[in-house]
């Protein structure tokens, strides 16, 4: 039960906070730095699936371990560290192979990733403790 609650925080979490970043924050960055590269619709059922799969190994590797620690600062770090190391799988593996593969993009992401990760983390993990 701990870790669908856990869960459920992580995903609404998750979901506000990028959704803030990529509709209105980055936007037009992304849109600059990337143009051709983009669909013009979303794929939903792959943001989906995405979403689901880092807020399951968030869940998993960040903020169960943080609970049964019972630290805040676990979470932070460790979110972090996830993030970034997620985002960067992404972003490196683009600028590996991809034809003009912008680093600002590939910066700003990981730097997003961390902060994604670490805020969302923190977040749900405090969330959880004071409705528990």
């Amino acid at each position: 039960m701990l870790f669908i609650k856990l869960y459920a925080t992580a995903l609404i979490i998750f979901l506000i906070i990028d959704m803030l970043w990529l509709g209105l924050i980055a936007k037009k960055r992304y849109q600059n730095q990337l143009g051709p590269l983009l669909r013009r619709d979303v794929n939903w059922l792959a943001a989906i699936v995405f979403y689901l799969i880092f807020i399951g190994g968030l869940t998993f590797f960040v903020l169960f371990p943080a609970w049964e620690r019972q630290s805040l600062l676990y979470a932070f770090l460790v979110g972090g560290l996830f993030g970034f190391i997620t985002y960067a799988t992404y972003d490196l593996t683009n600028l590996a192979t991809l034809k003009n593969w912008p680093w600002p993009i590939t910066l700003i992401d990981l730097s997003w990733g961390t902060f994604l990760g670490a805020s969302t983390a923190s977040l749900s993990y405090l969330i959880t403790l004071l409705t528990s």
